[in-house]
């Protein structure tokens, strides 16, 4: 960012501060001439300060360089400053130049502000740079480590120094000692600007293929790979005859590192990860210089603090802090994805089950158009009977708890791996529906057509088999539902078996009301239906009978093909976790994501290097005592 500003004197001056090497700045301006006054506007621009100094302005460029390292190697977030001196008819005409650009209302205003952004940021002379301390949050290492074995695949884009960011990386556990770090850069400036860009774009790709070849013979399963890239490097990575073979070793890296990126960068790797893998994108940041990446991806989180609320603005969720990230996802995901899926599989089962039945009753009729449900029922059925069920289903199911969601994290991966919204599962819920429609039916015509349901041998009309129908329809769905659940409250207690005697008391009030307003349902539960025991038999019949394909199948899996949210939820259920803790621990170390980054990687391959000396130390042993045994055959012969 830079600023224009005019000191007491009545001299201009230009402040810039940005990165050494690659940033992103902005210049500062307007069109006032009041003494001291700072002139903003919004215009970001890659800044190279190094790059920018006038040839008078480098008397302290080799020492500032070796600072910023040493601030670079020790964490710290860097950087550097330079002024340059402005006469009042340079900056007239600097200014008209800039009023055009920012007036204009063409698709290319954002390229001439960066043009003229460049004309001013150039001839600098270097004063200095800074460094501050920027440490983790808490819980950032711990939130990356469940992420990861989680299976998510976490890059970072800065705008930190490639040694600040390295150093970041290991504090995070997105790198460790043993990890084989592949850094792609083109670190020699003056080379790169004599050299024509074609050239220096082969030489990347050249780099970014040769590593690709390393990845694929390496030979040692347990091998990971870091991919840190630089942002003017990655300018030339992102072209289009270099971003594709760029986006392959990136995925085939366990941990990605952008550094000194811009916030267009930022946005434009985002979306190669979106576009070039198909898979699903959440972008995290704090700042305004991570809106652009946190509107790129499917998914944008912003996280309020110091940083402002751009980030936060811009995003589709907020929270406070970066740990907060695995809770969101882990279990808040994970739960929505769950409800999300059932509750469209159920509501293509409720509506199949509820529709077909008219459709084979006009067939049954020869298609006269005579309905067997009164039009009261036909409102009510979507609107009353059945919505509050299926909103408890969407606001309060869980199939394990929060604490278990986090101690296994693998879980998570019946979202992205599609388990409950594919086309088996539908089909299977269409199915259901149509075998309860057929059932409700058929059973219902069956007992109700051609015999009496009284003891005084009375015969049911089309509204009391309508009735009859209506009241088996509304007991299987909402029964159906029941059973799907995982997770009961008393809320959803009453939301459900609320909704079937609402139905009830419905019905008797309705009929209750004089024949003029209540029609063919006058008195149609307490006198006619009500009365006949083969009204309730016929109830219990067609629920055990539209129930029994979902409990078969359900017994089915659990017992043979159980998912993992089955085998915990029952050892929750017969309290194995607190009778044998050692299987606890071992069913949370299976549900777990391989993964190569993180706190648990490091551990493991600390364990392997230890057991490689072991058994290094066990083998030389073994040679000397098998030394030593022949030197005692040999002086005993």
């Amino acid at each position: 960012m830079s600023a224009i500003i005019r000191d007491e004197e009545g001299q201009i001056l230009l402040l810039c501060k940005g990165a050494d090497r690659f940033g992103c700045t902005g210049i500062i301006s307007s069109s006032s001439k009041q003494t001291l006054m700072i002139y903003f506007f919004l215009n970001f621009s890659c800044s190279i300060i190094f790059d920018r100094l006038s040839k008078k302005g480098k008397d302290y460029l080799g020492a500032t360089s070796k600072h910023l390292n040493e601030y670079g190697e020790a964490g710290l977030r860097t950087l550097a400053l330079g002024y340059r001196k402005l006469d009042e008819a340079e900056y007239a005409a600097w200014n008209s130049e800039f009023h055009k650009a920012k007036t204009s209302v063409g698709a290319d205003r954002d390229e001439l502000l960066e043009k003229v952004s460049d004309m001013m940021e150039k001839e600098l002379i270097l004063v200095g740079a800074t460094a501050v301390e920027d440490k983790l949050q808490k819980g950032v290492p711990q939130c990356i480590d469940n992420l990861a074995q989680a299976g998510l695949k976490i890059w970072v884009l800065t705008g930190d120094k490639m040694e600040t960011a390295i150093n970041i990386g290991y504090a995070c556990s997105l790198l460790r000692q043993g990890m084989k770090q592949i850094s792609i850069s083109f670190t020699n400036v003056e080379e790169s600007s004599q050299h024509s860009e074609p050239a220096v774009r082969q030489n990347i790709l050249m780099q970014i293929t040769n590593a690709s070849q390393m990845i694929k013979i390496e030979k040692d399963p347990h091998a990971a790979f870091a991919l840190i890239i630089d942002g003017k490097t990655l300018t030339y990575a992102l072209k289009d005859d270099v971003k594709y073979q760029f986006l392959a070793l990136a995925v085939a890296c366990a941990s990605v590192i952008c550094c000194r990126v811009s916030p267009k960068q930022k946005a434009l790797v985002t979306r190669l990860a979106k576009e070039g893998t198909g898979k699903t994108t959440l972008a995290i940041g704090d700042g305004a210089n991570d809106v652009g990446m946190i509107q790129e991806a499917h998914i944008g989180v912003g996280i309020s603090g110091v940083e402002g609320m751009q980030a936060v603005m811009a995003s589709d969720f907020s929270i406070a802090q970066f740990r907060f990230l695995e809770r969101l996802l882990v279990v808040h995901g994970h739960w929505c994805y769950k409800r999300i899926a059932q509750m469209i599989c159920y509501f293509f089962y409720k509506n199949i089950a509820f529709g077909l039945t008219l459709f084979y009753f006009e067939a049954f009729t020869g298609f006269s158009g005579q309905s067997i449900f009164n039009d009261s029922y036909l409102l009510l059925f979507n609107v009353v009977l059945t919505s509050l069920p299926v909103i408890s289903l969407g606001v309060f199911e869980q199939d394990v708890p929060s604490d278990v969601c986090l101690e296994f994290p693998a879980l998570y991966q019946q979202g992205p791996k599609n388990l409950f919204f594919d086309w088996y599962r539908i089909l299977g819920w269409m199915g259901n529906g149509v075998y309860a429609s057929i059932v409700i039916f058929t059973l219902n015509l069956g007992i109700f057509h051609v015999q009496s349901f009284r003891s005084d041998g009375q015969t049911a009309d089309m509204n009391a088999m309508g009735t009859a129908m209506f009241t088996c329809i509304i007991w299987a769905v909402n029964v159906q539902i029941a059973l799907t659940m995982s997770h009961f409250t008393w809320i959803q207690h009453v939301l459900i078996w609320g909704s079937i005697g609402a139905w009830y008391i419905f019905l008797a009030l309705y009929g209750m009301l004089p024949p003029k307003l209540s029609g063919n349902i006058f008195h149609m539960l307490l006198e006619i239906l009500a009365p006949a025991p083969i009204f309730w038999l016929t109830s219990l019949l067609v629920i055990a009978a539209t129930t029994l394909p979902y409990l078969f199948h359900i017994s089915y899996q659990r017992s043979v093909y159980p998912l993992d949210h089955h085998i915990i939820q029952e050892i929750k259920h017969f309290r194995i976790d607190l009778e044998d803790e050692r299987m606890w621990k071992r069913e949370k170390s299976k549900a777990r994501e391989k993964t190569k980054i993180g706190f648990t990687a490091r551990v493991d391959a600390k364990i392997r290097q230890l057991r490689v000396k072991l058994q290094r130390k066990h083998s030389v042993l073994s040679v000397i005592s098998g030394t030593s045994s022949n030197d005692t055959a040999s002086n005993m012969i």
